[in-house]
């Protein structure tokens, strides 16, 4: 099995698309997956690109379908720009989307309270400072009392499936 597993990672690797090299593209968002996976076109395909430094909800978690619509409103058939930061284990462009306006859409969806800092990937402290703004607040999933965090939701479903 393991074996399998490092001809899929080179495989990946091999096929890691060029922006990674090039830093940054722009190009039209044709899907909203969730809160923080979108796709682009991009050399004529669709490249899924997740959102860099935060996790939002998951879709069948409390707040997943308005993080997702949030991020559908804000981004859904526009041109956006990607700043590549790094390719994920599914071979997904991880960066952050510059909106047509030059808002982040990374930042917007962790001061509307709809994602966390995601510190485990990223050391980007304003993120934890926006976050801390919507918490005190109490916008999006912060009205919650006790918001699961999206790591620890997709840990309890993976344990919950076996």
């Amino acid at each position: 099995m393991g074996w399998r597993l490092n001809c899929i990672a080179i495989a990946v690797y091999l096929f890691i698309p060029t922006v990674v090299l090039a830093e940054s593209f722009s190009g039209k968002v044709v899907k909203v997956s969730d809160g923080d996976t979108i796709s682009v076109m991009h050399q004529g395909r669709a490249q899924k690109v997740r959102l860099h430094g935060i996790d939002a909800p998951e879709k069948r978690q409390a707040f997943g379908n308005r993080a997702k619509k949030f991020t559908s409103d804000l981004a859904f058939g526009r041109v956006v720009t990607v700043q590549a930061v790094d390719v994920d284990r599914y071979g997904r462009i991880v960066g952050e989307v510059i909106l047509p306006d030059g808002r982040s859409l990374n930042r917007k969806l962790v001061k509307a309270g709809l994602a966390w800092w995601y510190r485990k990937y990223s050391k980007d402290k304003s993120l934890g400072e926006l976050e801390e703004e919507a918490r005190s607040a109490r916008r999006g999933l912060w009205i919650d009392p006790n918001p699961i965090p999206p790591w620890e939701f997709r840990k309890k479903e993976k344990v919950g499936s076996r």
